[in-house]
């Protein structure tokens, strides 16, 4: 088992009663107190028309965290790329890596069957048939100095890639969301990591890393890319005096703020859609991730990553929604549970030294890889 990394995934959720302006500011308030304790990394979902999450441009969140914190890598978890141009996103995605000294990170991801689609005059086909054209256009140009585009989706002509790494800048790394065994497969022939959702256990999430690797090997990835891929878990974190004590502050919160989060989405066909209840979701919530005390945390993160062989982690902290509560959760979780976890994090939390300082020395050194 390698070192973990652990860093929030931010939804910037409205609970019930609760006025938008108060949830947003929750989030950013969240990601400044994680860079300032020294967590590794915070990952921004990407919502519309649901108060799930108010966050409806994953980029434009983060390029305003980017200039609020100094340390934190930011990425986004995800960008939802069914509904938008890869190449308006490639562009976007370029300029806050280069600007931000290589602390960006995007997470791409499918979306759902949703009337997102119809919103932003995509359709379904952009969700199903065209999303592997569209993976491929924006990793071209990520990486060329020069794109064209002749496929069944997108046809232009050559056009120069402004920003880019053609000037001897690394591109942005991306991550791909997979729920699906197709989606694995996909992410797998290209060599891109996985970012696997916090609705599974440790098993699936095993299961799904081995059949990434299978595949990536079949398709004749260099196997250095194979033993190198940095799949990111999604989860929950609640530090508490207790487990109980955890427990019952997600029950008193997470079911009201699912219910009425979930129960927002429309479906592409206005049919109507199955919704998990969101009493058992939370409980189910509380069982797979570290919701307890630190030790109990800091165990189930250790037991995930020996199971499945990921090392970094993306906690959703909010999960009181109160603002104090979770600037509370953020500054246990990296006093607390950190020094408990195995390699550089504990070390680091231990003596006071933040995770990203680290990162930065081996960085000058050429020792360090960006996630």
């Amino acid at each position: 088992m390698g070192s973990l990394r652990i860093g929030t995934f931010v939804l910037a959720g409205q609970y019930p009663g609760q006025p938008q302006q108060e949830a947003l500011d929750r989030a950013v308030r969240s990601v400044e107190v994680a860079d300032e304790v020294g967590l590794d990394s915070v990952w921004l979902a990407e919502h519309h028309f649901v108060p799930y999450g108010l966050c409806p441009s994953a980029v434009t969140l983060a390029a305003l965290l980017l200039g609020r914190t100094r340390r934190i890598t930011v990425g986004t978890a995800v960008s939802v790329l069914s509904t938008q141009h890869p190449v308006a996103l490639g562009e976007q995605a370029a300029l806050l890596h280069l600007t931000s000294g290589g602390r960006f990170t995007l997470g791409v991801g499918r979306g759902g069957p949703w009337v997102d689609l119809e919103v932003f005059g995509t359709g379904r086909e952009a969700l199903e048939r065209d999303f592997p054209e569209s993976l491929d256009l924006l990793l071209r140009w990520l990486t060329q100095p020069a794109v064209d585009a002749a496929g069944e989706r997108f046809r232009f002509r050559s056009v120069p890639v402004t920003p880019s790494g053609g000037d001897g800048a690394e591109p942005p790394p991306v991550v791909v969301a997979c729920t699906s065994p197709d989606t694995v497969r996909l992410a797998a022939r290209r060599g891109l990591p996985m970012l696997l959702g916090m609705h599974i256990g440790d098993e699936e999430k095993a299961e799904m890393v081995a059949l990434w690797r299978d595949t990536a090997r079949e398709a004749g990835v260099p196997p250095e890319v194979v033993r190198a891929a940095d799949h990111v878990a999604a989860g929950v974190g609640q530090v508490g005096d207790s487990h109980t004590e955890a427990v019952q502050t997600l029950r008193r919160a997470l079911p009201g703020w699912l219910r009425q989060g979930l129960a927002a989405h429309q479906t592409l066909d206005g049919g109507p859609r199955a919704m998990r209840d969101p009493f058992a979701y939370t409980e189910l919530l509380c069982e797979l991730h570290p919701v307890g005390d630190p030790q109990l945390c800091a165990d189930r993160l250790a037991r995930t990553s020996e199971l499945t062989g990921i090392t970094r982690f993306a906690l959703l902290v909010e999960g009181s929604g109160e603002s104090a509560a979770t600037e509370r959760n953020v500054r246990r979780l990296a006093a607390e549970v950190l020094p408990l976890l195995p390699g550089p994090a504990g070390k680091a939390a231990a003596t006071g030294t933040s995770v990203r300082d680290g990162a930065q020395q081996s960085r000058s050194s050429g020792d360090w890889l960006s996630i």
